[in-house]
């Protein structure tokens, strides 16, 4: 371990709805416990690497599962990814964060925002966060393009953003979708370059990668590594995390470097 560098491990927890996007439907029940399924496979990892990490829930699943929420806020932080994952309005922001902190016990200080869309930041401070996790500064084909954004933790509107890690110059993308397809010795190079460069790692993924995702019409992309085959993937990366740097929520990221 090597404790100046930090690896700050992120898990949004949300609605199973990603097939949506492609024209099946999930009966809601199904949809909240593919994650739940899932989420239990990521806290045996988290445990087995003694992992802090943050956990972005919505409020509609947190809802459903509080005492596994109250189980994760003994360990990890608990921050916000809206109310629902496949619907959003401004009041939400307020919403969300207050029904987490009941059913957590924890103080919210985070968002992130579905499926990475931008979010006012006026409005996100005047809902009561510290920090926004919803930047992925690259470029993704049909989503986003913020290859002009800062790669690194910094201000807008008196908020602190903490963007999702990539590489200097090419802005290669360390998250969920490039170690779920990508080999596992290119997630450790690029790993390597930004911890170099950054002196810490912001990744994220879903829990319901570690569910069977074979019954659902996903692009292979999507599903093809998943369940064991992603569990044991995200295994070996933890692995060689933990020998990169210390495991640490956002919340304590920002405690040491505001």
């Amino acid at each position: 371990m090597k404790p100046d560098k930090k690896l700050l491990i992120s898990v949004d927890v949300e609605e199973f709805d990603i097939p949506e996007e492609f024209g099946q439907q999930v009966p809601l029940q199904e949809k909240l416990e593919v994650s739940r399924r899932g989420l239990e496979r990521t806290l045996e990892l988290f445990e087995r690497y003694h992992v802090r990490a943050t956990f972005f829930i919505t409020a509609y699943w947190a809802q459903h599962y509080p005492e596994l929420v109250r189980q994760m806020a003994a360990t990890h932080e608990i921050a916000s990814h809206a109310y629902y994952h496949s619907s959003f309005k401004e009041s939400d922001l307020e919403s969300s964060r207050l029904a987490l902190q009941e059913i957590s016990g924890q103080q919210v200080y985070g968002f992130r925002m579905p499926r990475l869309r931008q979010v006012n930041m006026t409005a996100l401070k005047a809902a009561g966060y510290t920090y926004d996790a919803s930047v992925n500064p690259t470029w993704m084909p049909g989503r986003y393009n913020n290859w002009h954004l800062p790669r690194t933790l910094f201000r807008e509107k008196e908020m602190w953003i903490i963007p999702s890690s990539v590489s200097p110059i090419c802005r290669y993308p360390v998250f969920w979708l490039s170690v779920k397809n990508a080999p596992l010795w290119m997630s450790r190079h690029f790993s390597k370059t930004i911890l170099k460069r950054d002196k810490y790692l912001s990744f994220y993924f879903h829990p319901w990668e570690l569910a069977e995702l074979e019954g659902y019409s996903l692009p292979g992309y999507i599903s093809r590594m998943s369940g064991n085959k992603m569990r044991d993937k995200m295994e070996g990366f933890l692995q060689f995390l933990q020998q990169q740097g210390q495991f640490c929520a956002h919340r304590d990221f920002l405690e040491a470097n505001s």
